[in-house]
Parts: structure tokens; C-alpha cells; sequence
């Protein structure tokens, strides 16, 4: 079953709701993480509801609208949203509340909306949409299952379905994973945090303009070895029909962190040895769902069939790209997207 990526709505570090913008400027983390370029949400959600919206919220549903407005599409058929660490924003703020005020006279209100699933509940509220809605929590796989399990429901009839990756970066969680060296601060070592919120609408038919197509998808966790992801990917194009010299391009997932990013150097020395290549995390940062990121910048690639003012060395047509995308070295995964 093909399935199409008929749209697609993306709140990033970048300029990535403009496509335009986003092929003539790159820009930089001015801080030690990236923070997402927001749009003005007024033109999205009425101002009233805004202030009651949490930052990873509004992002999530500004991201949702524009990927369907891009369709012309009021209502999808299902609603999935994958997120590791969920409203962290809201959870931080009912955790000092309760130090603060003893535990006492606490409201509900911040810890009701720092669940996982406050995203996808608040875009169905938004949308009036009664239809299938599922939040997808499996750290550095939530994306990928979320894209696993909409392939289920195009194939029960869901269509289409909107789908998105979810995440966001504070100052807590910045300061208290840094102090295990994950996150650059003061340590030359440590990955350049990131966030965003990109969502999709998946179809099995192709519509009036879709950007690419997903072709498939494979996860491996917890590899012995590097040969052993090495192999997996050779099968995996093998699978599909495919050998590296099909693939015009892959995404790495280089995080600007030397030690972490020793294997992903070997892989490009040996088994991507001269083909073009582009570290997607130099753009959005490091984070569990970034693999969604590298979705959308796939398929922008494969729909625009030009090269950004900031990268170079692509080849055109684009016809095939590869994303490895992995975390912690644990949990690895393969996409394999196509122009259409």
C-alpha cells in the first residue's frame, strides 16, 4: 500500500512554516539549545483561548492547522501524536506549586494540562473531531510507532490521518540533563538540545499536490555492534527493492557532540562512503522526536527538488532519501522516503 504525505505543517528552530524563508536562511541556537521561531498564534487560535495554551500546545496546534489548511481538509479521519516527554512547561510549574504552597491549596489546572495527551485532546477540541485519537509515549520510538500505527488505520479506512511529533525544551529540563553531560552547556561534549512540533497528513490516495511518499519504515533497539546497524540498513533498502546507490541523500543524526557522534562518522566512512550527506539535528537540535523533523525535511527536499542557499553538494532529482535517525545510540531507525 502506497501511502502519501499529502501536506504538512512544521514549528521548528527554523523557518519551516515558510518554505520559502526556510531555503534562504538557516539559522543558529543563540543560546546553548535551539528554541523554536513561533508564528503569531492569533491568526490560528482566538486570543482568549491562547492564554490558557501552554507554549508545546500552541505549537502542536498551529503545526496541526497549517498541515491541514495546506490540504484543504477540515477534519482528518484519525489524530495521532507522539511526544517523549509531553507538556514539560506544565509539569514544572504544578512541581513548584506544590513545594511552594505544602502540598496545599494546590489547582488542577497545571497538572491537567502537563499530560501526554493534552496536545491531540486539544486539536480535536478545536476541530470538533469525534474520530480515532491516540497519544503515542515511547521515548526516542514515539514517532516512529505513531507513524507504525497510522499505516494500521489507512489500512482500516482512517483516512487521512494527521499525525505529528511533539516536544519541547526548558530551562529545568535543560539545567538537569546537562548535569549528566547530555546537553552542551559549559561541557564541549554534550548534544545541542532542540524541540518542534511537525505533523503530517498521511493518505493512501495521492490527492491534488502531495509533497512525497513514505515508503517504510524499520526501528532497532539496543544494536550489539555497529555492523549489526550496518546490516540492518542493507536490508532494509533491500527490502524495499533499493541499494544505497538508489538513495540520493541521507540524513544523519550528527548532534555537534564529538564522542556521541564517533559511530555516525564510521557509518559515513564506510557504509555511506561518498554519498551526500546532511547532519538534520545542525537545524532543530537534539531531542527524541526529532525524527519528525527529518520527515518534513525529506519531504520538503523531494517536493521542492532544490538545494537551500546554506547546503550544498545535493544532486537533482532527488529521488530517494534515507534517515537514520538514533538516540543514545539504543534506539536506531530507518526512513525511507520518495518522490512522487
Amino acid at each position: 500500500m502506497k501511502i502519501y504525505i499529502r501536506s504538512t505543517g512544521n514549528i521548528s528552530p527554523q523557518h519551516s512554516l515558510d518554505t520559502e524563508s526556510f531555503f534562504l536562511n538557516r539559522i543558529n541556537p543563540s543560546a546553548d539549545f535551539f528554541k523554536s521561531f513561533e508564528p503569531d498564534y492569533d491568526s490560528f487560535v482566538d486570543s482568549k483561548m491562547i492564554r490558557r495554551m501552554s507554549r508545546i500546545v500552541k505549537m502542536g496546534v498551529a503545526a496541526s492547522l497549517t498541515c491541514l489548511r495546506s490540504a484543504g481538509i477540515e477534519q482528518p479521519g484519525a489524530i495521532l501524536t507522539a511526544t517523549s516527554y509531553g507538556c514539560l512547561e506544565d509539569s514544572s510549574s504544578f512541581l513548584r506549586r506544590m513545594i511552594e504552597f505544602e502540598e496545599t491549596m494546590l489547582s488542577p489546572t497545571a497538572f491537567i494540562q502537563s499530560t501526554h495527551n493534552t496536545v491531540g485532546a486539544q486539536i480535536a477540541l478545536l476541530l470538533k473531531c469525534h474520530h480515532y485519537n491516540n497519544c503515542i509515549v515511547h521515548r526516542a520510538f514515539s514517532f516512529e510507532n505513531a507513524l507504525i500505527e497510522s499505516r494500521l488505520l489507512l489500512e482500516d479506512g482512517m483516512a487521512p490521518v494527521l499525525v505529528g511529533a511533539v516536544d519541547e525544551i526548558t530551562d529545568d529540563r535543560h539545567a538537569i540533563l546537562s548535569r549528566f553531560g547530555l546537553y552542551k552547556k559549559t561541557n564541549a561534549y554534550g548534544n545541542i538540545a532542540g524541540e518542534g512540533a511537525a505533523f503530517f497528513l498521511l493518505d493512501k490516495e495521492r490527492g491534488s499536490d502531495p509533497l512525497a511518499e513514505w515508503i517504510d519504515l524499520q526501528i532497532l533497539y539496543r544494536p550489539s555492534n555497529e555492523d549489526e546497524v550496518q546490516e540492518a540498513i542493507r536490508n532494509f533498502l533491500k527490502q524495499n527493492g533499493l541499494s544505497l546507490e538508489d538513495v540520493g541523500l541521507v540524513l544523519t543524526s550528527h548532534t555537534g557532540n564529538a564522542r556521541r557522534d564517533e559511530s555516525d562518522d564510521r557509518l559515513l566512512n564506510s557504509l555511506f562512503r561518498g554519498k551526500n550527506h546532511f547532519p538534520f539535528k545542525s537545524l532543530c537540535g537534539d531531542f527524541p522526536t526529532a525524527s519528525g523533523f527529518a520527515f518534513w525535511l525529506a519531504s520538503v527536499l523531494l517536493k521542492q527538488q532544490r538545494q537551500p542557499s546554506w547546503m550544498d553538494g545535493l544532486k537533482f532529482p532527488l529521488k530517494k532519501i534515507l534517515i537514520h535517525h538514533h538516540s543514545g545510540n539504543t534506539h536506531h531507525s530507518f526512513f525511507l522516503i520518495g518522490a512522487v
